[in-house]
């Protein structure tokens, strides 16, 4: 099988901030052990040499990646490639994907794989857009342009059970029936993350909790910075909030400035730190083992986190508001729906060391399907 992945990288220049990178970079390799001819079309190629790369541009912005895919690009690399199937991890672009290929010749099976949905759905069903891609409203036709992606793909492919159940409501409630072509394919964990629990040591009456997502107004950030300040107040727990981004560029900013007018909070915030892995993903697993537990983001359409799973991997228990996909994903003692509930949890977790080692445990236990060979077999059983 010839496999043209598209990958759309939208921070080249911060790698360990990118999940779609990382995905790619951990399921590739696994897709060529089993036989897979595999081609990755990006601005940065994966690790492995055994991957097949085709250099393109990255798009200057989010809007861009979705509405601007590059048609005379997408047709010159499918006469060049061949791919019997093709990969669009921007689901928005699959019709511009299907017509290239159309007027290339090229006869190949289009894949979506729904890294990041624009949308998210209430406890009452109440379908909400992303406000990330709102921006002057544009949210509803990014909605209507996912739908378009959705119907322009022979397979669709997920990452949860909560991210199969929204995407089937948008689709229909856009005009699209998915009918058997939807797959619930989760992300592979990373290899390198991996502690076996039985080696941790629980906190002895203090722990540190580290918060390792987007800092971006959408994902909840002042919500988070809201029970950070509770959670350090009594001097139980400490905070280690991670700088994903560094210096960003002015157009990044001027779009969104909310990165960094959180950070600014969140570093004058006593009993918090910031750090940075800077790139290295060994000083990130040191600190992830410097940790005692995980907090999940606030982000309401969260189908999905690789930092959860990162943290779970390294046997740290992850604490979670109870919704979307942590409500399907996260161990129900260790979820909250208030500031009061969460900061009890915490402090079991810091001064109960049976209840620590119990979810650090079972922190672990719920990635051990999570394995790259596993997933790549999981996902070819999919798209064939």
């Amino acid at each position: 099988m010839r496999l043209l992945y598209l990958l759309n990288v939208s921070n080249a220049s911060q790698l360990a901030a990118d999940s779609g990178f990382t995905f790619a970079d951990l399921l590739t390799p696994a897709l060529t052990d089993a036989g897979v001819e595999v081609t990755v079309a990006s601005p940065v190629a994966v690790g492995d040499a055994r991957v097949a790369f085709e250099p393109t541009v990255s798009p200057s912005t989010k809007y861009r990646a979705r509405f601007d895919p590059g048609m005379d690009a997408l047709v010159a690399l499918f006469r060049a490639r061949r791919p019997e199937v093709v990969v669009a991890n921007q689901v928005e672009a699959a019709p511009a994907i299907r017509a290239a290929l159309l007027e290339a010749g090229v006869d190949a099976t289009v894949v979506g794989y729904c890294h990041y949905l624009p949308f998210s759905f209430t406890n009452t069903g109440v379908l909400e857009l992303d406000p990330a891609m709102d921006d002057r409203g544009l949210g509803r036709s990014v909605l209507l342009a996912f739908a378009a992606g959705l119907a322009a793909c022979d397979r669709v492919l997920v990452h949860s059970s909560t991210a199969a159940s929204w995407t089937t409501a948008a689709a229909a409630r856009t005009g699209v029936d998915l009918g058997d072509k939807l797959h619930i394919v989760p992300a592979p964990r990373d290899v390198r993350l991996v502690r076996d629990p039985a080696g941790i040591t629980p906190p002895e009456g203090r722990a540190t909790g580290l918060y390792n997502h987007r800092l971006y107004a959408h994902y909840g950030t002042a919500r988070f910075i809201q029970l950070a300040r509770r959670l350090v107040a009594d001097g139980t727990v400490r905070l280690t909030v991670m700088d994903l981004f560094g210096t960003r560029s002015p157009e990044r900013i001027r779009l969104d400035p909310s990165p960094e007018r959180h950070l600014e909070e969140l570093a004058t915030t006593d009993g918090v730190t910031v750090a940075s892995d800077r790139g290295d993903r060994v000083r990130y697993r040191n600190l992830l083992a410097g940790a005692h537990f995980g907090i999940a983001p606030f982000r309401p359409g969260c189908p999905w986190s690789m930092s959860v799973i990162d943290c779970q991997a390294m046997g740290l228990p992850v604490i979670a508001p109870r919704t979307g996909w942590l409500a399907e994903h996260i161990d129900d003692e260790l979820l909250f729906a208030t500031d009061e509930q969460a900061v009890q949890i915490a402090t079991r977790l810091a001064t109960d060391p049976e209840f620590y080692l119990l979810h650090a445990k079972r922190a672990y236990a719920s990635t051990a399907d999570l394995m790259p060979a596993a997933v790549a077999a999981r996902y070819l059983e999919a798209i064939r």
